[in-house]
């Protein structure tokens, strides 16, 4: 076919903040799951999905009434998923923080939380012209998806004096000055920082007197926090908070890709309202519906008190390792940020960055055990976030770092610096995950 001239230009067709996007970068493009692999980069839960599995790797017959039907699949699914929304508002309904209960009305279901987080924005932030405020170091995809919704992020780091809490008179100050600014996303157990965000500290953000605004709390990994440390229900308190969740962490579910948010019905409307008609498949809510059966949940808190052991088990033992810093942020998580020192506690080491580049990349491409660069994030200066693993993972994980940090300390594995070393660092530390 001869050539022909075409009036399209892609760069001045296509919106210019879509052209200015990075590829997004997630935890399988640098170290791919081929089963070879120890894999505490990604915060999956490493013990499966939540689900009461018989012998032959089937759901036992007891729940196989919740298997969607497979010769129905040329239907669409139920656009409302009502039942599925009953079950969540079930699990979060503790007359905790709230005597009044969640219901359906109260909840938004999305592909993950980020569909959630993507759906805010467009509810609330006109392109162009509106802001969002995240307090770092926190996770990326709330910058990512305000870079596709053309809206200019603002930043409150989080009190790295105060393990890494939340600044409400800074945030409170911020929103006096810019009313611009529409949705501020707080992330409790924060991520890299695997702390819980104080309760009295949320609500200061809430009690501001003059902002028009909404605050996301966004509490991924609130299952591995203690017992009623979830905020969702207390949503029916305030007309303008929001609580995204997911099933990818706690319940071994990151494959099924289903995230709620719990909010006022009057938001959950609006977002419900604004979705794909059916944005959840019929094997999704089927799945999700039987991790929420109580044989089921009992196997999600059987495998969360398997992680927390191992937590705890590598609170203790990897400061034993020469060349570990401290542990940053808090344990309220499936992961642990820690620091990797220049050289020894004993000779005044500080952490890191090259170094701790040095082990993250030697783990995975000497060792097989892939973790977390978070070094280029706001306070994070040499750190390393571990996925909690199984025990076999965790025995892998302590004895190869104890290895690699030897042979660093020994010449063995160089850490290298100038701009090839700063380069490395940044597309390492910029993984979504």
């Amino acid at each position: 076919m001869p050539a022909r001239s075409s009036p399209f230009n892609l760069s001045t067709c296509a919106r210019p903040n879509i052209l200015a996007l990075q590829p997004y970068r997630c935890a399988r493009d640098d170290y791919k799951d081929d089963g070879s692999n120890v894999l505490l980069d990604a915060n999956e839960n490493a013990y499966g999905p939540g689900l009461a599995i018989a012998p032959d790797n089937q759901l036992l017959p007891a729940q196989r009434g919740l298997e969607f039907d497979i010769l129905r699949l040329n239907r669409y699914p139920d656009p409302h998923q009502v039942e599925l929304k009953q079950s969540l508002c079930t699990l979060r309904n503790t007359n905790t923080h709230t005597s009044k209960a969640l219901k359906p009305e109260n909840v938004f279901v999305g592909v993950g939380s980020d569909e959630a987080i993507d759906a805010l924005l467009r509810c609330f932030c006109t392109p162009g012209r509106d802001k969002i405020l995240t307090c770092p170091p926190t996770y990326g995809m709330y910058a990512v998806s305000a870079q596709v919704n053309d809206l200019e992020v603002v930043k409150v780091p989080l009190d790295t004096q105060r393990a890494f809490a939340l600044r409400p008179d800074a945030i409170n100050e911020t929103l006096s000055k810019d009313p611009s600014i529409k949705i501020v996303y707080v992330c409790s157990p924060g991520n890299p920082t695997a702390n819980l965000i104080s309760k009295s500290d949320l609500q200061q953000v809430l009690e501001h007197p003059t902002w028009n605004g909404v605050v996301v709390l966004d509490e991924a990994y609130i299952d591995f926090a203690p017992e009623r440390s979830s905020l969702a229900e207390w949503v029916n308190e305030w007309p303008n908070l929001v609580v995204m969740q997911t099933l990818s962490k706690a319940f071994g579910l990151a494959a099924i890709r289903l995230g709620m948010a719990f909010t006022s019905p009057e938001i959950a409307t609006l977002l419900n309202n604004l979705k794909a008609p059916y944005n959840i498949s019929s094997p999704t809510s089927a799945l999700a519906r039987a991790a929420l059966l109580p044989k089921n949940l009992a196997v999600m808190r059987n495998n969360r008190e398997k992680i927390v052991k191992q937590r705890e088990r590598m609170l203790k033992q990897l400061p034993e390792i020469p060349g570990i810093g401290r542990f940053l942020g808090g344990s309220d998580s499936n992961f642990l940020l820690v620091e990797i020192l220049g050289k020894s506690r004993e000779k005044g080491g500080k952490a890191s960055n090259e170094v701790a580049m040095a082990v993250y990349e030697a783990l995975a491409e000497k060792k097989g055990v892939v973790v977390r660069f978070r070094g280029k994030e706001f306070g994070c200066e040499g750190c390393l976030r571990i996925t909690v693993g199984t025990e076999k993972e965790v025995d892998t994980f302590l004895r190869e770092t104890r290895n690699v940090l030897e042979d660093v300390s020994g010449g063995q594995i160089g850490a290298n610096g100038g701009q090839s070393e700063e380069m490395k660092e940044r597309e390492a530390n910029d993984v979504i995950a």
